[in-house]
């Protein structure tokens, strides 16, 4: 590069967003629409996914999946697999894992939040909006836990 080139600077796009699957189960209605004694044990449960399209190109799967109550008497529940092309362009090679596990599902999340609150609501039920996720404190667990695995390994 020549001395009076300015350096290419870092950059994020998202080429396509897309619902990879979606379900919406209510499986005790129409007795499951009444009123409730209590407020339902609401459990979710979150994963990132992602695989190399490309030198540049990956798709992120932002996965969420929830159910209201308890057997036998579950309100609904749900899955949803939102995922994203993207596009990460002068990134240096030991940032690129952070940037796809922690910033592309960030982008994908207020979107997924709205299919889900959505598919709830079209369910039958108040809808519901997942509280915001720490996507930088997920990507540091599952990086600690494969460390874990792979001393564990070489034990």
């Amino acid at each position: 590069m020549a001395d009076n080139e300015p350096e290419a600077l870092p950059s994020l796009n998202a080429l396509a967003q897309y619902i990879k699957d979606l379900s919406f189960e209510n499986p005790n209605a129409p007795a499951s629409l009444g009123p409730q004694a209590q407020g339902p044990n609401i459990s979710i449960s979150v994963n990132v996914n992602a695989k190399a399209l490309s030198e540049t190109d990956y798709e992120v799967e932002l996965v969420l999946e929830g159910k209201a109550g308890d057997s036998p008497n579950v309100l609904f529940n749900f899955e949803l697999v939102y995922a994203g092309i993207f596009r990460l362009q002068n990134v240096p090679q030991d940032h690129s894992a952070p940037v796809v596990m922690i910033e592309c599902p960030r982008l994908l999340f207020p979107f997924a939040r709205q299919i889900v609150a959505d598919a709830v609501r079209n369910g039958g039920f108040p809808p519901l909006f997942i509280d915001p996720i720490d996507f930088a404190a997920l990507y540091r667990e599952r990086v600690n836990d494969l460390a874990g695995k792979e001393v564990a390994g070489q034990a």
